[in-house]
């Protein structure tokens, strides 16, 4: 009796440990690596909505940006809160914008940006000089949803420092409600939107 009451004691210890090692784990994991991050607002829409919520893969553990990583930053002469943009164009990348068809160049090649809702026409009257080589340690960011997006056209954001970006998103998690190109609200929840983005 006495070794049935120790080997269930032994078990019931190893099952706590391993659970306290996976809970730690799991803790670790979501505080440095992984982050649950709110989407505010509808810069990034369609690939975005307005209370999406994403995983984001921390600067912590990769500080390696390429063009189309949609990442979340900090501009603080620009929003007290983190926003959500996409990588247009790296250090050395000459950028520039043709206002009159929309279009985005990088190093004298358009892009083709089948992730956008509509082409650029908002010209801002605070702007960036563009054509613009991206300086080192920078990059220029644009929103999805090019003409209700404050981002790098506008001069206070301007060229990005990547030491100001928190990471890379990685996919939705839990999305928001439906919303329409300027944010309104048109419908539920589509849980076929959870995972990766392109």
């Amino acid at each position: 009796m006495e070794k049935q009451t120790t080997s269930a004691r032994k078990e019931v210890f190893s099952v706590l440990r391993d659970f306290s090692i996976i809970l730690a784990v799991v803790t670790v994991l979501f505080v440095f690596a992984v982050r649950l991050v709110g989407v505010d607002g509808s810069s990034m829409y369609p690939t975005l909505m307005d209370k999406d919520y994403m995983l984001l893969l921390s600067n912590v553990v990769s500080q390696d940006y390429d063009r189309g990583d949609v990442v979340v930053l900090t501009v603080p002469e620009f929003s007290s809160s983190p926003i959500v943009k996409r990588i247009i164009a790296t250090e050395g990348d000459l950028v520039d914008i043709d206002f009159s068809t929309g279009d985005v160049y990088v190093n004298g090649e358009r892009l083709d940006e089948a992730y956008i809702s509509e082409k650029i026409w908002v010209q801002y009257a605070d702007a960036t000089d563009l054509p613009a080589t991206v300086p080192d340690g920078c990059v220029f960011v644009l929103g999805d949803n090019r003409n209700h997006s404050a981002d790098s056209r506008y001069a206070p954001i301007g060229m990005v420092d990547t030491r100001r970006i928190m990471g890379r998103v990685l996919g939705i998690a839990l999305p928001g409600q439906k919303t329409d190109i300027e944010g309104n609200v048109i419908g539920g929840r589509d849980f076929s939107r959870i995972g990766g983005i392109s």
